[in-house]
């Protein structure tokens, strides 16, 4: 999909996002700093929650595949339980602090649509079959003991869609149907693998915040050589 780039506090960036579920934002200082003021910009008093920013240092990196930002941590801070990261963190924004001398391009997808266009078969695996969203990742420093059941298409209490993509994704513990949800989710993998190729891509400058509906947008990058540097906060806003 093609992604409109509009200079920061222009209401052109919120018309944008909300017409597409994509928006580079520009003219803004190269800073982690950025990240809260372009939220803040496109969400104004709709914001109700800011996840702590993180930096993504990659040196001679492979692909990043199609993916939603989402994560389910809890740490214990002082003997009180504080919420890292949501798994329903409903925006992303990447902010590319210095690009890789070579390759590194993004490309994004709406995975709305393209869910939509899969086999019956598959359409109704991703609506119709729990799974455990994170059971990959068991063990993670953080990462709840008590599996995240979900499915990949779901809808929030009023009626917004959630298209998730995260490679955390296993079979319920013991679930009697293990095998056909393993084989439909090589079957989604190969889909995503085939439309992931077919994307346009496009080159972020230094500065540049790539914002994202993180319910309906999937993302991504190519390859690169030498060192590509990002920064990323998540958010979560009333729609959630």
């Amino acid at each position: 999909m093609t992604v409109s780039r509009v200079q920061a506090f222009d209401p052109l960036a919120r018309t944008a996002l909300a017409e597409t579920g994509a928006v580079i934002v520009t003219g803004l200082p190269n800073s982690p700093d950025s990240l809260p003021v372009a939220a803040a910009a496109l969400f104004g008093t709709s914001l109700r929650e800011l996840y702590p920013h993180r930096t993504r240092r990659s040196v001679d990196s492979g692909v990043v595949g199609l993916h939603a930002d989402s994560f389910d941590v809890v740490v214990d801070v002082n003997g009180e339980l504080v919420r890292r990261r949501h798994p329903d963190e409903d925006y992303v924004l990447v902010l590319l602090a210095s690009q890789a001398p070579a390759g590194g391009e993004s490309f994004v997808l709406d995975a709305h649509a393209f869910t939509d266009s899969l086999d019956p078969e598959l359409r109704e695996f991703l609506v119709g079959s729990d799974v455990d969203l994170y059971g990959r990742w068991a063990g993670t420093r953080g990462l709840p003991a008590t599996p995240r059941v979900g499915r990949h298409v779901e809808y929030t209490r009023t009626g917004r869609r959630i298209t998730r993509r995260t490679d955390g994704v296993v079979p319920l513990h013991r679930d009697p149907d293990s095998d056909r949800v393993t084989a439909m989710m090589v079957r989604f993998d190969a889909e995503v693998e085939r439309v992931q190729a077919t994307l346009p891509r496009f080159t972020l400058d230094d500065g540049d915040v790539l914002m994202l509906d993180n319910y309906r947008c999937w993302h991504g990058r190519d390859a690169h050589t030498g060192v590509r540097t990002v920064h990323i906060q998540t958010v979560r806003t009333d729609d959630a």
